[in-house]
């Protein structure tokens, strides 16, 4: 006995996958766009206290101070003068970010000061320095 279905009738019967594909890279898309990741210095230090300290929402850049003066960007020990060109380079890429100077408690005010002017010379207008909150 033959068939009913002729071959062409067959093929149409197959589960279309395209439209479960596009469906996952647009959830895929929507996932990478939405996620948030957590800014690091790359160092621990010990914060200075303060009754008045203020939690920040936007601070995108992060410059860590050591208590020997050693200045962290990024997870990177950079030297004084690279500050600047590493500031700019993350104010080309995120023109409204803040910086936050996350300095120990024993470290150098000089430093601090230093690296703080070459944020500023980097074009960074929204300038902070990291406390605990009492």
């Amino acid at each position: 006995m033959r068939s009913r279905y002729s071959a062409t009738q067959q093929e149409e019967a197959d589960v279309n996958m395209t439209p479960m594909l596009d469906i996952v890279f647009i959830m895929l898309i929507f996932f990478i766009v939405t996620t948030s990741f957590v800014k690091e210095t790359g160092i621990e230090v010990i914060r200075p206290s303060a009754e008045t300290a203020e939690q920040q929402q936007k601070a995108n850049i992060l410059i860590g101070i050591r208590e020997n003066g050693e200045i962290w960007i990024d997870r990177r020990q950079v030297e004084l003068q690279a500050v600047r060109a590493n500031v700019e380079r993350m104010l080309a890429e995120n023109p409204e970010a803040g910086v936050v100077v996350v300095s120990d408690k024993g470290a150098s005010t000089g430093v601090l000061i230093d690296a703080m002017d070459q944020a500023r010379l980097a074009g960074a207008s929204n300038i902070s320095i990291a406390a605990e909150n009492e």
